[in-house]
């Protein structure tokens, strides 16, 4: 199938991005370099192309009652215009996917995956109560990320509402140049950082606004995201979460609410959590010059008990970071690991936490 477009790729290919094929859509890898992206995030404010993710919106009487059953976290306790992490999972458990999940006037809005769009629409249509409405709002809704410490002061000299008053996971309607759109204090890198919704066909006009807003953010491509979401310890699906594994033993029990009642999946978290889970998602960091890259094999004591599902170079740590799913027994603090990369074995340390935490200001 030939990938699709976002409403800012004629930008990109102008702007000089490297693209590449991602989930179903061409989409920029890099612009300058992603060191060069990632540190601009990490020092100063970076921006993002994020329309590829997917918008579903469900709606109609019971719909809070069946939202809360499609995920785990307790929707109920959103107030309008709030948002929260949450995870969706099939009956055994398994992750289906990892969401945020809107609470507006008329409507929840599920913020999705890529690449999840469609199986994720799938199942919440298909499961749906009478009276509920689910509407699939992807192809209308474009979405950029401001992220960064100067997040804040490039949205206050281009949007019309006090956008920098937003406490974290609470979003705002708000006029940014002469768009209106959906501004939230979220993101996917560890930092401050905005997340803005638009229709489809304006979002090239906040785009626009953004590069030539003063302090201008440095156009930051999926290379720079990835590396900035794994240090602040964001897992990605499809890579460390996904249908054969569950929240409990990602290290996502926080979103994971069994007091609310009933939820697609329960009944398996709980039996797993009464029979003890068998492998844990743990943090490791590395001193080689060689990193931990997916698929290599976690090694104790010449026996294989894992293997990395994320990793790479931490360009803020200066050291190489991976995820990985180990046997229990091992997952703790004290254990002598090796990564195996390839036949050279590399020491590795355990890391509770994100590997990245900002400073708070």
């Amino acid at each position: 199938m030939k990938p699709k477009r976002t409403p800012l790729y004629e930008r990109h290919v102008k702007a000089g991005a490297k693209m590449v094929a991602f989930a179903g859509f061409l989409m920029p890898m890099e612009f300058s370099g992603i060191v060069d992206e990632h540190l601009s995030v990490r020092s100063a404010v970076g921006m993002f192309d994020v329309s590829h993710m997917g918008e579903i919106s469900i709606s109609g009487d019971g719909a809070l009652e069946y939202v809360n059953r499609l995920t785990t976290n307790d929707v109920s306790k959103l107030d309008v215009c709030q948002a929260q992490y949450s995870t969706m999972l099939n009956h055994a458990g398994g992750i289906i996917d990892d969401l945020l999940v809107y609470k507006r006037r008329f409507d929840y809005l599920l913020v999705v995956n890529a690449a999840n769009t469609e199986k994720d629409f799938a199942w919440i249509d298909e499961n749906k109560p009478s009276g509920v409405r689910v509407e699939n709002q992807s192809d209308a809704t474009g979405q950029i990320a401001v992220q960064g410490p100067q997040a804040k002061e490039v949205l206050a000299r281009v949007c019309h509402g006090n956008v920098t008053s937003l406490e974290a996971f609470r979003s705002m309607v708000a006029t940014l140049g002469d768009t209106t759109c959906l501004i939230s204090r979220t993101g996917y890198t560890g930092e401050d950082g905005f997340e803005i919704y638009a229709e489809s066909d304006r979002i090239g006009q906040i785009w626009d606004t953004l590069v030539e807003a003063s302090p201008q953010p440095k156009l930051c491509g999926l290379g720079a995201r990835d590396t900035l979401r794994l240090e602040a310890g964001m897992r990605l699906h499809g890579a460390d979460i996904d249908e054969t594994t569950s929240p409990l033993e990602a290290g996502l029990g926080w979103v994971v609410k069994f007091e609310k009642g009933e939820f697609f999946g329960k009944q398996a978290l709980l039996q797993q959590r009464a029979e003890g889970l068998r492998r844990k998602l743990v943090g490791l960091k590395t001193t080689s010059k060689r990193f931990p890259r997916k698929g290599y094999r976690v090694m104790v004591n010449g026996r294989e008990v894992g293997q990395i599902t994320s990793g790479g170079f931490s360009p803020t740590l200066q050291c190489g970071i991976a995820f990985a799913y180990v046997d229990i027994e091992v997952a703790r603090d004290g254990i002598d690991y090796k990564i195996d990369a390839r036949g050279q074995l590399i020491d590795a340390t355990y890391v509770k936490g994100p590997f990245y935490k900002r400073a708070k200001q």
